[in-house]
């Protein structure tokens, strides 16, 4: 098969596993979650591991050769050429309080890169869409991060400043200082809006791969740059911190800015 006929075919498919996921969580909204503590201190409901298995089990029949990666349970053919990263629930705190910043993460790499992603809202029906080498999309239709003059007029997303440790503080309050205003707590909510130019940077930490792998080819396709803190491409080695900016040259400031706060 031709291979922008594989293309076509694993978007479709995506779109499938993203529908079923919101269709999921659509019908769960409104009932109050059973919650359980991993040991990391994190939240996980049954919802989380129900939405990870119905995906998982979709995948199997459809793409038995592929590997997936998800929040929930151990990988499957992790080294595979062709890997699925799943997130459930992306936002599972936000859930658990109904606040709709939450969403289901879908990712597809190639040899370790990311070349397909899908942030996809169910509740708020927001749905943005990356394909290596093509637009990003939003609801449909082609979506542009913005232009950001200075880090000085930039509005910067976090999710939590609770997850950065001692090593990590200087650099947030670099960028604290740096932009003009912050919003916390969006989730990954808050990549989909750095995409369709509503934001002008993000900045995170304690992450896994199933919490960033879509948004390299959301964030590139629109326009905008995305590594992690030492200006690495994201990839399946990519650790914890990321951070993106709409405007490429904001990007590098941010480079700068943390270099010489993580030095201190």
């Amino acid at each position: 098969m031709h291979a922008g006929n594989d293309q076509s075919e694993w978007l479709a498919f995506a779109l499938q596993l993203a529908t079923e996921s919101g269709r999921i969580l659509r019908e769960a909204a409104t009932v109050r979650p059973d919650v359980e503590v991993k040991p990391d201190k994190s939240f996980v409901t049954a919802l989380d591991a129900r939405i990870e298995r119905r995906m998982r089990e979709m995948l199997a029949d459809r793409f038995p050769s592929h590997g997936i990666i998800g929040e929930e349970e151990a990988p499957s053919d992790g080294d595979a050429d062709l890997v699925w990263v799943l997130d459930p629930i992306d936002g599972t705190a936000a859930f658990i309080a109904g606040l709709p910043v939450y969403g289901s993460l879908i990712a597809l790499m190639r040899e370790g890169e990311p070349i397909l992603g899908i942030i996809d809202h169910p509740i708020t029906g927001d749905r943005w869409i990356g394909v290596k080498g093509s637009p990003t999309t939003h609801n449909g239709r082609p979506c542009r991060t913005r232009t950001c003059g200075a880090l000085g007029e930039a509005i910067l997303s976090a999710s939590n400043p609770d997850f950065f440790d001692a090593e990590e503080i200087p650099a947030l309050d670099a960028m604290r200082a740096a932009t003009a205003w912050r919003i916390w707590g969006g989730a990954c909510m808050s990549f989909g809006l750095l995409a369709s130019g509503r934001t002008d940077a993000a900045f995170d930490t304690r992450l896994k791969l199933w919490d960033f792998a879509p948004f390299r080819p959301i964030i590139e396709g629109a326009g905008g740059a995305i590594t992690d803190w030492e200006g690495r491409p994201i990839d399946h080695q990519t650790g914890k911190r990321i951070m993106a900016a709409g405007d490429p040259a904001r990007h590098r400031e941010m480079l700068r800015l943390v270099e010489a706060a993580m030095k201190r």
